[in-house]
């Protein structure tokens, strides 16, 4: 008997190709599998029947239940999307606006992140900690920015996955990597930044070691943490859609066990620990500025400073709180009610949280002069022998006329008495 079943239980599927009392399933999307030797005509129709009002959409079917090679990826048979999923892997948000707003990411973030680390590395020689960890965070956004275009590629072309299962796994891994690598080396600015104002004697040499050596265990962490998307299946082909997605459509025992307890561990653990270490470190460091005693010329500067604070952490706040929040409260629908309509939303700011990566080179640029002088030279294309030479004529300039006025001011009081 060809008996048709659904993916994640053995319950059959009725005579139009449609689960039995099974909730419509939310995103990453749950597949449906039918069974070996059932002929496949008429499947592409029911598969996108959008009158079903919920229930798991079915899709073409492979003969004798065997892997499919579509295009170069090999990919599990008989998958097939709800109604919602569907809606999602065909709308505009994911064929329109997320291409856009990475595109947008992909052409600042690449050039201003790769000439923000080649500031940090090669024009500062002064490698004190919030260079060492600004380095890190420039380095994290290039490594992520640079797969853009695979990604961008993946949703013009509707969701559909050309280049293997190998290259969806990478980009996945790279993407959530930049994301927690840029919360936890945010972190650390901030803790450092509070630790120069409560306690500013410190050997540089001993601080910049500490800083290298935080920064290694961070990759590391982010290495490790990332493994189960390195190790996991990411592409599954939806005959319905004639589509192989990367990671948007995983099987339902995958999403409600291991992607539930992993994406859970890493919003508490690698997100809102470190989130509240950075909003701690800020506000203790705008009291701690606050209540230092300083002249006039030094309140302007620590009006500046406060603001400058408080810009970081607000957007800090809006590109990683979101995305976080709406993962966890995904997976947990998943998990508890078999659905979730809350994949635009998470979707929309798991996107929006990469404009973080256009972001920070400019924050680069207002907290340090030394940047801004860097980045100007670069831009300018003044090798560091030139701006040496700049700087000792300045210097010359700036003393001959110190001088001068010293001898006026000489004369005039000679001539007086």
């Amino acid at each position: 008997m060809n008996e048709r079943v659904c993916a994640g239980d053995s319950s059959p599927c009725d005579s139009d190709g449609f689960c039995r009392n099974r909730p419509s399933t939310g995103f990453s999307l749950v597949g449906c599998v039918r069974g070996w030797g059932q002929s496949s005509a008429g499947v592409q129709d029911a598969g996108v029947n959008r009158t079903s009002r919920g229930r798991s959409l079915i899709g073409k079917i492979q003969d004798n239940n065997l892997p499919v090679t579509k295009k170069g990826v090999t990919v599990a048979p008989g998958f097939v999307v709800d109604e919602f999923s569907v809606s999602i892997l065909t709308g505009k948000l994911t064929t329109v606006f997320l291409p856009v707003v990475y595109t947008i990411v992909f052409v600042i973030g690449l050039p201003s992140n790769g000439m923000a680390l080649w500031v940090f590395l090669f024009r500062t020689k002064k490698k004190h900690p919030a260079v060492i960890y600004m380095a890190n965070l420039a380095l994290a956004d290039l490594l992520s920015v640079v797969w853009f275009p695979l990604k961008i590629a993946y949703h013009i072309h509707g969701n559909d996955w050309l280049y293997g299962d190998a290259l969806c796994k990478v980009l996945i891994g790279f993407f959530y990597g930049n994301m927690y690598c840029s919360v936890l080396f945010m972190t650390c600015l901030s803790v450092q930044r509070y630790w120069v104002i409560v306690n500013p004697i410190v050997h540089p040499r001993k601080k910049a070691n500490i800083a290298i050596g935080v920064s290694v265990g961070i990759w590391l962490l982010i290495l490790l943490v990332t493994i189960p998307l390195y190790v996991m299946k990411q592409t599954i082909y939806i005959p319905a859609l004639n589509i192989t997605t990367c990671h948007d459509v995983l099987p339902e025992e995958v999403l409600v066990g291991d992607m539930f307890n992993y994406f859970l561990s890493l919003a508490i653990g690698i997100f809102l620990f470190p989130a509240l270490l950075t909003a701690s470190s800020y506000v203790l460091m705008i009291r701690a500025l606050r209540s230092s005693a300083m002249d006039e010329h030094s309140e302007k500067k620590r009006h500046r400073a406060i603001k400058l604070i408080i810009t970081v952490l607000v957007m800090y706040l809006i590109c990683f709180t979101p995305s976080n929040l709406l993962l966890v409260v995904h997976y947990f629908l998943i998990k508890t009610r078999g659905q979730s309509h809350v994949y635009a939303l998470y979707i929309t700011a798991l996107c929006l949280s990469t404009l973080n990566s256009c972001i920070d080179p400019f924050i680069y640029y207002f907290v340090s002069q030394d940047f801004r002088d860097h980045a100007k030279n670069t831009l300018l294309c003044r090798s560091v022998r030139t701006v040496k030479r700049m700087q000792i004529s300045h210097t010359s300039t700036k003393f001959s006329r110190k001088s001068s006025s010293y001898s006026s001011s000489s004369t005039s009081v000679k001539a007086s008495s």
